[in-house]
C-alpha cells in the first residue's frame, strides 16, 4: 500500500495519509470519504450545510484542500466559516457520530474517547496559507471588521513567503538544498528585494550568480504560477521546521 501510495501522490503525502490511516482512533468513514474527492464536488456536496458542520469538515482536512474547498464558497460567507474554524476547540465523540451520520456513513469509536482537537487558531491559519493571495486578503479584511482581536490571532500564525526573512543563515542553507531551482526561480517573482538578497547570500557565489541572471532574463510568468511555487517552498520549509531541521523565526518558540 505504501509504494503504491508513494507512486501515485509522492512521499510527503502518503506518509500523512497512512499515518491517519494507522494512527486512528476510530474516525468517521463518512467524513475520510470526502477527502477523496475533488474540492468542488465536496463543496458541492457540502455547500447546503450548517456553517458549523462545514467548519468542522474544513477542521478535519487537510490544509491544501479545506483551503481550495473554501475556495469554491462565496466570498461573503468565507469569513464566517473561518472564525468558525477559529474559534473551534474541540468535537466529542457524539457530535463526531451525528456528523458522520449526515456524511450517510456509520461512526466508529468509542464514546469513551476523550474530545478530538478540531479546529483552532493554527487551523484556520494553516487554511488561509494554501488559499489564493488576493482573497485571503478580502477574507482577513472581513474579519478584521467583525473580530478584530480574532484576526490578529490568526494572521500572527500565518507563515508567509516574505516571512522566510527570519529564518536564520544555517536554516536558509538547509530549506534551499531541498528546493528545486526551477521553483525558486518561479517563486522569486515579485518578491522584496531584502528576501532574495537573502536567499541569494545563502548559496554559493556561482549558483546565486546563475539564479540572478536566470530572473533578469526568464519571460513574464502567470500569478498563480509564482503563488504556488511560493507555497510549494512554504510546505517544504514547515515540514523542516516540524522535523526540527530548520526554525522558521518569530513564530517558534525559544529554546534555552
Amino acid at each position: 500500500i505504501r509504494t503504491v501510495l508513494v507512486n501515485a501522490l509522492g512521499a510527503e503525502r502518503a506518509s500523512g495519509i497512512l499515518d491517519r490511516i494507522f494512527q486512528s482512533t476510530g474516525p468517521s468513514k463518512g467524513i475520510d470519504q470526502l477527502k477523496w474527492l475533488d474540492t468542488r464536488s465536496i463543496a458541492d456536496i457540502i455547500r447546503d450545510e450548517h456553517p458549523q458542520i462545514i467548519a468542522t469538515l474544513l477542521s478535519l482536512m487537510e490544509p491544501e484542500q479545506a483551503g481550495e474547498v473554501m475556495m469554491h464558497f462565496p466570498a461573503a460567507i468565507r469569513p464566517d466559516l473561518l472564525m468558525r474554524v477559529a474559534t473551534m476547540q474541540g468535537i466529542q465523540p457524539q457530535a463526531l457520530r451525528e456528523l458522520d451520520l449526515v456524511m450517510e456513513r456509520q461512526l466508529t469509536g468509542s464514546d469513551n474517547v476523550k474530545s478530538t482537537a478540531l479546529g483552532g487558531i493554527d487551523t484556520a491559519a494553516s487554511i488561509l496559507n494554501f488559499m489564493d493571495h488576493t482573497a485571503t486578503e478580502l477574507l482577513m479584511t472581513e474579519i478584521i471588521e467583525q473580530r478584530a482581536e480574532l484576526a490578529a490571532e490568526i494572521q500572527e500564525k500565518m507563515f508567509t513567503f516574505e516571512d522566510l526573512i527570519n529564518v536564520d543563515d544555517r536554516g536558509m542553507q538547509t530549506l534551499l538544498r531541498e528546493v528545486a531551482t526551477g521553483n525558486l526561480l518561479l517563486a522569486l517573482r515579485g518578491v522584496d528585494n531584502t528576501l532574495k538578497e537573502k536567499i541569494f547570500s545563502n548559496m554559493s557565489k556561482r549558483a546565486a550568480e546563475m539564479l540572478r541572471d536566470d530572473l533578469a532574463a526568464s519571460p513574464p510568468a502567470k500569478l498563480a504560477d509564482v503563488e504556488q511555487a511560493q507555497k510549494d517552498i512554504l510546505v517544504i520549509a514547515k515540514r523542516l521546521a516540524e522535523a526540527g531541521e530548520i526554525s522558521l523565526g518569530a513564530g517558534d518558540e525559544q529554546l534555552v
